[in-house]
């Protein structure tokens, strides 16, 4: 008989005014800390969407009070001026019950011309404002008169109140600021701070994979992808269900915004179909893709068009994608086990509280699941 899970009861530290960065010492583990390894790729020197060169991730964390946890994540695709040297991009959506920023142009141009951010639901116009303001700010000639911001977000309403709509358009400033390469800090922090996942506390979670294809002179290419959890469903581990949430945890709603990038060359049609692949690494951890979980992809190329020759490199032949397509569903699944493992116990509005996963317990169910116990 399986045994209910001992829950982690150590809250989470509550500070009085926004926070930006890294989360308090003490880093919890993330999946292969555990033993908890998806495939056989090898993944790039963090583990980390950062490993495709030029892409930066920054978090601002607000946690006000008693019911405001909340925050945003920014993804950089490079360090160059985003608007005048834009990315080729796709997105796609799994189940519309979202509210992104931005898709229809993406769709329509297939590129990227503003930093991605990630952040609460009923923040995003608050969000894509206080992307004008920093694309308008950076304009000193006046030249701009058109602007695509693009913000992904899920529903932190269960920990935080949403209705106060707390970001404001010097948050985003923060967190674009504030973006790096490098490790990325994941669990609850940014966009992460007051989500939920498959029953226990989520947030933002990473991964990355290096990819073989011999090219031009390269022989790997590299695939990273960033989440923001907050779905509902039963946590599954080689296919195995290993987990028993608390009957109040909300195991059955939410949404997952996912950011794909990679260095291969691809066109907008090629980022789409790898975006889509992202979808089957969320379907591998037991997701349950209720009727109102909005869940969608965004993916981009740093492989982008050269402005002293103006050409943009030719895209790598269809047959060839089969790896890419992989790595995206691997790192997917990772990133999502990352984001659970990483997430530290927070309590929140109302006095909601969502638990962090005892992670000695994923170590524990890991080892019966692969020696084939119940």
């Amino acid at each position: 008989m399986r045994q209910r899970w001992i829950l982690v009861a150590s809250l989470l530290s509550i500070v009085p005014a926004c926070r930006v960065g890294a989360q308090a010492t003490g880093q919890r583990p993330r999946s292969r800390d555990v033993g908890l390894v998806v495939g056989d790729g090898r993944p790039g020197e963090h583990n980390a969407i950062t490993d495709v060169a030029g892409v930066r991730v920054g978090h601002l964390t607000l946690s006000q009070g008693d019911s405001i946890r909340t925050g945003l994540t920014a993804i950089v695709p490079h360090g160059g001026d985003l608007f005048d040297d834009k990315v080729p991009a796709a997105f796609v959506c799994f189940n519309g019950f979202g509210k992104p920023f931005g898709t229809v142009q993406i769709d329509e141009l297939g590129e990227i011309e503003t930093p991605i951010l990630l952040g609460s639901t009923l923040s995003v116009p608050r969000i894509a404002d206080g992307i004008l303001d920093h694309v308008l700010a950076g304009d000193t000639g006046g030249t701009i008169h058109s602007i695509n911001p693009v913000v992904g977000e899920t529903n932190d309403g269960y920990l935080s109140d949403g209705r106060a709509r707390p970001i404001r358009a010097e948050h985003v400033a923060k967190a674009i600021e504030a973006a790096t390469s490098g490790a990325v800090e994941e669990g609850s922090v940014g966009a992460g701070t007051g989500t939920r996942c498959l029953g226990f506390k989520g947030g933002i979670g990473t991964s990355s994979r290096r990819v073989p294809i011999s090219r031009e002179g390269r022989s790997t290419f590299l695939v990273g992808v960033l989440v923001q959890t907050n779905f509902g469903g039963e946590l599954r581990i080689d296919g195995r269900k290993i987990s028993a949430a608390p009957p109040d945890a909300g195991r059955e709603h939410g949404s997952c915004a996912i950011v794909v990038a990679t260095d291969a060359p691809l066109s907008p049609r090629q980022l789409k179909r790898l975006a889509r692949r992202s979808f089957v690494g969320m379907a591998r951890t037991g997701a349950s893709f209720s009727h109102g979980s909005g869940d969608y992809a965004f993916a981009f190329t740093t492989a982008r068009r050269s402005r002293t020759a103006n050409e943009a490199p030719t895209p790598l032949p269809d047959r060839e994608l089969t790896p890419l397509l992989g790595a995206v569903a691997d790192a997917t699944q990772e990133a999502i086990y990352n984001s659970l493992l990483r997430a530290r116990t927070v309590r929140g509005r109302a006095g909601h509280v969502a638990h962090a996963i005892d992670p000695s317990r994923v170590k524990e169910a890991l080892g019966r699941a692969r020696a084939g116990g119940d």
